[in-house]
């Protein structure tokens, strides 16, 4: 065997390495650009979670747009005011919390004792898989799957399946919006957390339609208007709730006493 045939190849690639190395060096240091020293602060406070709840492309783009102005200090949403203030700090600025933090709200109360459905599904549990199947297993075209799309896509073990219904926990969702871009029926929504009422149901179907496929679902029956107008507004044949501030929950509570469907909850 020939030692030399060997060696040689193996030389010629050292070199080359060598040389690739010294070269990608020059290019990188000659094209490099320097980060803003805000952006480097701001980063090292954010959570790191790369959820894109705040409407950039991860922790990196956040802090570029909160240190180039183009975002506010409190603009990470799961942070919340702890992470706001050292954002705030980081680029010698007074953090805004006039925004009121946000909670997911799974818009549909038809598990699996007062939903019909039309057929058994057996395929693979994912919602966006399922809805191909003659728009879903359930009667109701506006209903939850309950395959949990929504639960893959959190990250933070705040929504899971119950009685084949999505249910948020409360406690621990962020408002990262993922469940809400992922939902195939788009019944999930960010909403206010002082918001303490909410008509679960988006089915806007006539009340005929919706009785044969929901024991609760809202038939537009309007008695929640009329019981409080300020409180309750009624579109497509579905009731929803106005966002007034302060309800009177006295007449809140009437209006679920008299929804003939029990369409109308409590959330806090």
């Amino acid at each position: 065997m020939n030692i030399g045939l060997i060696i040689t190849p193996v030389v010629v690639l050292a070199i080359m390495g060598f040389v690739f190395a010294f070269l990608l060096g020059i290019v990188s240091e000659k094209f490099y650009v320097e980060v803003d020293l805000k952006q480097k602060k701001v980063r090292e406070v954010l959570p790191g979670a790369n959820c894109g709840a705040c409407g950039y492309p991860g922790c990196d783009g956040c802090a570029a747009a909160i240190a180039n102005k183009e975002a506010p200090a409190s603009a990470c949403v799961i942070g919340g005011a702890d992470v706001a203030a050292k954002v705030a700090e980081a680029i010698g600025e007074v953090a805004d919390f006039s925004q009121e933090k946000k909670l997911a709200l799974v818009k549909c109360n038809g598990d699996c004792n007062n939903s019909v459905e039309k057929f058994h599904y057996e395929g693979i549990k994912d919602c966006r898989a399922m809805i191909s199947y003659f728009g879903g297993s359930k009667a109701c075209s506006y209903g939850c799957l309950g395959c949990g799309s929504c639960v893959d896509a959190c990250e933070f073990d705040a929504i899971h399946i119950k009685n084949n219904i999505a249910v948020v926990d409360r406690n621990k969702c962020v408002a990262c919006g993922a469940c809400v871009k992922i939902c195939p029926k788009n019944i999930i929504e960010l909403v206010p957390e002082s918001m303490n009422y909410a008509v679960l149901c988006m089915s806007q179907d006539k009340g005929k339609d919706v009785r044969s496929n929901c024991k609760v679902g809202c038939i537009g029956c309007r008695i929640c208007s009329k019981t409080y107008p300020e409180a309750f507004e009624i579109n497509s044949n579905l009731s929803k709730e106005t966002g007034i501030e302060n309800p009177d929950m006295s007449l809140i509570d009437e209006a679920i006493n008299k929804c003939p469907m029990n369409s109308i909850h409590k959330l806090n």
